[in-house]
């Protein structure tokens, strides 16, 4: 019995390590995928879903070291999204899951959750973005994807951590 629970801190550290490869390779093959297919990938805001598919599975500490990699682990191997740009997204997507933590524990609702705490970093991400435009540090547009495209992938996202396979387990990790 001792042998079985002390191998499972390493098989959930094997499991986190395997889902942050995955996440990494899919994301470093994003600018191959569209261009391949002569579809603009991004637009699904892949970086968002891999970050939410790490709160689900492998929990909060990840999902922050994930959120705040994975625009600069793309911008290194594949230049885009630019620099400033990068940055900015690694902001966003580390406030999107800190604010997904807080609002999960004050409306105990991972649909809700989840939805407002995208839309509050998305309105963080615009309003740093929009100032860098405006102050000649980039020149940019202020938003490239359509706001309808954003409002469905944060609905989906929103409906599949609120159904999908963690629905009957606390995400708390």
């Amino acid at each position: 019995m001792e042998n079985t629970t002390a191998l499972s801190p390493s098989r959930g550290l094997i499991k986190k390590g395997m889902l942050d490869i995955l996440i990494l390779t899919f994301i470093y093959f994003i600018p191959a995928i569209s261009h391949l297919f002569s579809f603009p990938v991004y637009v699904f805001d892949p970086m968002r879903i891999m970050v939410v598919l790490s709160i689900m599975y492998t929990g909060r500490k990840n999902a922050h070291i994930i959120a705040l990699s994975l625009p600069v682990f793309s911008f290194i191997v594949s230049g885009h999204p630019v620099f400033f740009k990068a940055l900015i997204i690694a902001a966003e997507l580390s406030i999107n899951v800190w604010m997904f933590f807080v609002l999960k524990e004050k409306i105990k609702n991972n649909f809700g959750a989840l939805f407002l705490s995208i839309v509050s970093a998305k309105l963080f991400y615009y309003a740093v973005k929009y100032s860098v435009i405006a102050l000649g540090l980039a020149a940019a547009e202020v938003v490239a994807t359509p706001l309808y495209v954003q409002l469905g992938v944060a609905l989906v996202l929103s409906l599949y951590i609120q159904a999908g396979p963690g629905k009957n387990k606390e995400i708390n990790v």
